[in-house]
């Protein structure tokens, strides 16, 4: 049988590791990283986002772990599956995705193909990354090499849609290319694939999978914040209207991670960039992104109607992770709760089980409590719907506050009885 050459997927995040290990099951692959301590992870069979089980790590018996730009040079096809961030200013940052076009650029060849999985703006893949590839490679786009576009679809600490389990959409810069990219993918997507005609269209596709959740959630924030008023509990609200078949099960939250909380941002800037100014998408991102001070105000009043003095109270927070049992602390909007809430002079305690304290402290400067001490607050934030805390029950959460406290179920996890706020 003859063996295909080496595929090379470049950047091992949360994205790169499991395309890398799904191709590795069938055929050579190479898996690039800059970082040389996730590589050294990786050869030991471990990875600390738990994306990838040890058992799934060793299944993979092709792939093969580097830092080296010498041993991707033997690729013909290249994965690129880099973040795609925001800046401060909420603009796009492509600085990691064009590196990763320098760095494919230095080994490219003739008939390779290069394709694309980061999140961008329509027209990103042909216009800021090929022109890249032709400027350090030397090779002409459409001629020499070739190029495509397949939005990830990766749903981190998700273990029921798995990236073989997701339909993935499809494209390529020529009819070949794009017949080639898609049949690349078959290979390993059970649930099948959608080419898509072009990869501007693959690339909008993809951006608003995430603006239209974005914009679902705000709707439901910004109904939680009316029924605040009315003195009306959303979550009986959301299950009496859910009784209706084509209500959609949006709940109201913080919304963080690296897609929901950034992508809509991408689309928004290509937008401005056209000369026309989005209103419905950047009203939705406004009332989102205003969400954590909406519920550290919340929280500051509910103590006040306890009597409880603001100045120099303390607060525990059950969660840093940006969803659930989930280790991921891309772009968590728990810590705008804590910012807010220490601008009021309260002190903040952050309690999580799944975030690693490293990577919060680096990230965020958040020293994590290891345990936090019973009768010890004047107000229980439950940010997070860890599992952990499930299983702990709201007595014993509410037993890390003293008398007073104010308990804020902010993910609706307890029935309405058990708390004294909620979203």
């Amino acid at each position: 049988m003859r063996i295909p050459a080496p595929l090379a997927v470049i950047g091992l995040g949360y994205v790169g590791l499991p395309l890398a290990v799904a191709f590795g099951k069938h055929r050579p692959v190479i898996g690039f990283d800059i970082d040389h301590g996730r590589i050294a992870e990786l050869k030991t069979g471990r990875d600390h986002t738990l994306e990838v089980s040890p058992d799934e790590l060793a299944e993979a018996v092709y792939l093969k772990f580097t830092s080296d730009l010498a041993d991707i040079s033997r690729a013909t096809t290249y994965i690129v599956t880099v973040p795609t961030p925001i800046d401060a200013h909420k603009r796009p940052d492509l600085t990691p995705l064009v590196r990763a076009s320098e760095t494919i650029g230095q080994v490219l060849k003739h008939g390779d193909i290069v394709i694309y999985e980061s999140t961008v703006y329509p027209g990103a893949t042909e216009e800021d990354c090929v022109p890249v590839l032709e400027r350090v490679s030397g090779l002409t786009f459409n001629v020499d090499f070739f190029a495509g576009y397949s939005p990830e679809r990766i749903n981190p600490g998700d273990k029921a849609h798995r990236l073989t389990t997701i339909r993935k959409v499809t494209s390529g810069s020529t009819p070949e290319a794009a017949e080639k990219i898609d049949a690349l993918y078959a290979a390993i997507i059970t649930a099948g694939t959608y080419r898509a005609e072009s990869i501007r269209v693959a690339e909008a596709a993809k951006v608003i999978e995430n603006t239209q959740r974005d914009l679902n959630i705000a709707l439901v924030n910004e109904l939680a914040i009316i029924f605040n008023r009315m003195g009306i509990d959303t979550e009986a609200v959301l299950q009496a209207a859910g009784t209706k078949w084509n209500f959609l099960p949006f709940r109201p939250g913080l919304v963080g991670g690296h897609c929901i909380g950034v992508d809509p941002y991408y689309l928004t800037h290509k937008a401005e960039a056209l000369g026309y100014h989005p209103q419905v998408i950047l009203a939705g991102r406004r009332i989102n992104d205003g969400m954590g001070a909406y519920v550290a105000g919340q929280m500051v009043k509910a103590m006040l109607k306890r009597r409880i003095q603001i100045d120099g109270a303390r607060v525990l927070i059950l969660g840093l992770t940006f969803k659930e049992n989930c280790p991921d602390l891309r772009n968590t909007r728990v810590v705008d709760v804590r910012a807010e809430l220490r601008e009021y002079g309260i002190g903040v305690d952050i309690h999580d089980p799944w975030a690693d304290p490293a990577s919060a402290e680096e990230e965020y400067g958040v020293s994590l409590v290891v345990t936090p001490r019973e009768a010890d607050y004047d107000g229980v934030i439950l940010a997070v719907a860890h599992d952990a805390y499930r299983q702990q029950g709201a007595e014993v959460l509410r037993g890390y506050g003293r008398d007073p406290h104010v308990f804020c179920d902010l993910k609706s996890v307890f029935p309405p009885a058990c708390s004294d706020l909620r979203l």
